[in-house]
């Protein structure tokens, strides 16, 4: 049980460490719009935090997922949102 917990760690700390070695190199012209576009994508997380949500007892593990959907449905709308305002700049003006 220690070990998985432990893998798990280092795994989410490594996935830090690149996640910010990744976002750092992008230039700021291109940081805003890969951003909009990877917040949209990332609906698969819905998938998981409803999986993670889907039993009726009201446990740890229930709460966190409930959580989940909240935040990552933010997340998502915010993306299309902002990507559709980026969109909107680059049409025709009336």
């Amino acid at each position: 049980m220690m070990g998985a917990l432990l893998v798990g760690v280092y795994v989410f700390v490594l996935a830090m460490f690149v996640g910010f070695e990744v976002i750092t190199k992008v230039p700021p012209t291109l940081h805003t719009p890969l951003m909009s576009g990877a917040n949209a994508i990332s609906g698969i997380t819905i998938v998981g935090a409803l999986i993670a949500a889907k039993s009726g007892d009201v446990t740890l593990s229930g709460l966190l997922g409930c959580l989940a959907v909240v935040f990552a449905t933010i997340n998502v709308v915010g993306g299309f949102l902002v990507t559709h305002r980026m969109l909107k700049m680059f049409g025709r003006r009336k």
